[in-house]
């Protein structure tokens, strides 16, 4: 058989265009991604439904790249890679091109299924700034809020805010901030094994990817494999995170490995296995308050890692888990603040 010189195409590209409108279109079976603006400004998307076969490598319901001044709103998602996704340029490419997804305002959008309801990266090497993404719902995507990028990719990813998320029936991470991202299915398959990433602290360069300052608002979970993710890297932390007023049911709690400046105030994680609610490793200056969970846990808080620091906790209610916390791989009491109730 010929070998084929050239990639699947997207559907639609718009490039370098100015007041663009998209609105009450159905776009459907896409060789790779659906929708792609491309350097563009000015776009309003709206009223659109973009489907995909589960199983389409690569099918994209709509990623913007390095485009500006964007409305998203009540538009259906049902593709087979991720469905809502802020890009701006890849490696040192998208950093020489230096053009930001920025001023982009996401509103009352359905995504059900897809790789990631609403999803940066991990091709953000121009950055992505100024954007706000309210009252949508996920059911049964792959991952609700997908946050993803590499060593490599460089770029800095802020100043974003979410508000007023529910979702239904998540196989993965309800939150997920992962700086080790491998190009790799977020499921894995009946029988797959995958090892973790080698962690060790690198020289900080324009490769450096950033997340920071990002606030989650008013999300509601019923049914996640686990409640929130977060792996930044050992030279470059997740950062300046707020997740508040939350109710997440899930299996599994908080995962949490070299983050910093990171707050969970008034949440809720109804958790079903039998481990510690949060897992907190190689993290600084963490501020749980009004972090509570189900009653009779074993263990509310695993703290592990010598540099885990500045953990502090508001109105721990010691009555409700037999172990309230634990400290492990080097961690000690010092580690950890609490006030109990």
């Amino acid at each position: 058989e010929d070998v084929k010189d050239f990639l699947r195409p997207n559907m639609l590209v718009l490039d370098r265009c100015k007041k663009i409108l998209l609105e009450g279109v159905t776009f459907q079976n896409s060789p790779a991604w659906c929708l792609h603006p491309l350097m563009s400004e000015d776009i309003t998307i709206r009223n659109l439904y973009v489907k995909n076969p589960w199983y389409a490598q690569n099918g994209d319901g709509l990623d913007l790249e390095s485009c500006k001044n964007v409305v998203i709103e009540n538009s259906v998602f049902d593709v087979g890679d991720d469905g809502i996704c802020i890009k701006s340029g890849r490696d040192e490419e998208g950093r020489k091109r230096g053009m930001p997804t920025e001023n982009v305002i996401v509103k009352n959008c359905t995504v059900y299924h897809a790789h990631g309801g609403f999803v940066i990266g991990s091709e953000m090497s121009g950055g992505a700034r100024n954007i706000y993404v309210n009252d949508c719902t996920f059911i049964g995507t792959d991952i609700g809020l997908r946050f993803k990028t590499t060593r490599g990719r460089g770029g800095i990813v802020e100043n974003i805010y979410i508000n007023n998320i529910t979702m239904k029936d998540i196989p993965g991470e309800a939150i997920l901030f992962d700086m080790y991202y491998a190009a790799q299915d977020p499921i894995l398959l009946a029988g797959e094994q995958r090892a973790p990433p080698r962690v060790e602290a690198l020289p900080v360069g324009e490769g450096t990817p950033q997340f920071r300052d990002i606030q989650i608002n008013n999300v509601v979970c019923n049914g996640a494999g686990k409640a929130i993710f977060v792996r930044g890297l050992p030279e470059m932390n997740v950062k300046n995170i707020v997740l508040k007023d939350m109710v997440i049911q899930a299996q599994e709690g908080l995962d949490m490995t070299e983050g910093s400046n990171i707050t969970l105030q008034n949440v809720k994680l109804i958790t079903e296995n039998k481990g510690p609610v949060l897992n907190i490793h190689n993290s600084q200056n963490i501020n749980l308050r009004g972090v509570s969970y189900a009653p009779s846990v074993p263990v509310y808080l695993n703290v592990s890692g010598e540099k885990s620091a500045g953990i502090k906790i508001e109105g721990l209610d010691k009555k409700s888990a037999t172990g309230p916390i634990q400290y492990t791989f080097g961690a000690t009491e010092k580690a950890v603040q609490s006030t109990s109730n």
